[in-house]
């Protein structure tokens, strides 16, 4: 029994070294996939209000807005004011993009609505970003709330707010995903236009490892999953599932967008049909082509027809603006 006993401790101190080099091996490169895909790729803006405005009288309106945020970093936004006390729309764009890729929308809603109408750049994104790294939505709901209280704080004179009762969110896939996860915990988001919404953080994680990566993806996407908790050891990571997030969403609003140029997406924005409780209104429309992840492709009348939905909705669900004293 001796020999034995002395082979399996050998055994062990041999084998133990080569189970903790392979172990931090997978920690680091989990890690460092997660660094890297939380560096969202940078672009000039599509384009700027200084250059939209010389098209509309609107877009020649908006104002470049910072505000701090509840980790004490910043944010940054595009603000098209509207018709005092009227309600608001926070813009909520993709990973990727940016606040430029909403400003044509933005400025159609405010134009359509005299709703106020507030377009940030995300953590990460637009050029030059405050906040270096994307967090897949954590940080970026405490962001959302943050950017409502300011909206909230804007006066038109000592007494008189800026925005009134009521906040729509619009956004695209990590937006959409963002603007769920604040409407659980902010009642005065009323409605809600979703494109292509992720089913969790680890789901866009998933997605954006799948095309940075896209050698092994399946494997490289679980290594993410488990690194994204420790790169974010600040708690900024959410792993919740939007199913769950949705159950408590009461008397809302929503519009679900999504198309075939995205079959994933497509099918997790279609299955939170049956999640939202009985209390909340739902609108589909699930075949679009493109849908707002492509939205800079689409053709003129694509443009129009979907621009058009989205007002319609925001119109409807949020009702007519207070008249100018």
């Amino acid at each position: 029994m001796a020999l034995p006993r002395r082979f399996v401790k050998s055994f062990t101190r041999l084998l133990l070294p080569v189970v903790v080099l392979v172990g931090a091996a997978v920690i680091g490169a989990s890690v460092w996939l997660v660094f890297q895909s939380s560096q969202a790729p940078k672009n000039s803006y599509l384009i700027t209000p200084d250059k939209y405005g010389r098209l509309s009288s609107r877009g020649a309106q908006i104002t470049d807005e910072t505000w701090g945020n509840s980790d004490g970093t910043q944010s940054r936004g595009w603000l098209l004011r509207g018709t005092p006390g009227s309600p608001a729309v926070v813009m909520l764009h993709a990973y990727g993009a940016d606040r430029s890729y909403l400003l044509n929308l933005g400025v159609k809603i405010n134009e359509a609505t005299d709703f106020t109408i507030l377009m940030p750049d995300q953590r990460g994104h637009g050029e030059g970003p405050p906040v270096r790294f994307s967090t897949f939505g954590g940080c970026e709901t405490e962001d959302a709330l943050a950017a409502i209280k300011y909206l909230r704080d804007l006066k038109v004179d000592e007494s008189t707010p800026l925005v009134g009762s009521n906040i729509g969110i619009y956004g695209v896939e990590m937006g959409a995903l963002i603007g769920l996860m604040s409407a659980s915990r902010d009642q005065t988001i009323k409605s809600m236009a979703l494109d292509s919404v992720p089913s969790s953080s680890d789901d866009l994680l998933s997605k954006v490892i799948r095309h940075r990566f896209p050698f092994a993806s399946s494997v490289t996407s679980r290594f993410a999953e488990l690194g994204a908790p420790m790169f974010f050891y600040n708690g900024c990571y959410r792993k919740d599932k939007m199913c769950d997030v949705v159950k408590n969403l009461e008397n809302r609003q929503i519009l679900l967008l999504a198309g075939g140029d995205d079959p994933d997406l497509q099918a997790s924005t279609g299955g939170l049909n049956r999640c939202f409780p009985k209390s909340t209104s739902i609108e589909t429309k699930t075949d679009l082509y493109p849908s707002g992840t492509n939205l800079v492709t689409a053709s003129l009348q694509q443009f129009e027809e979907y621009d058009n939905r989205v007002i319609a909705f925001f119109r409807q669900s949020l009702g007519t603006p207070v008249a100018a004293q």
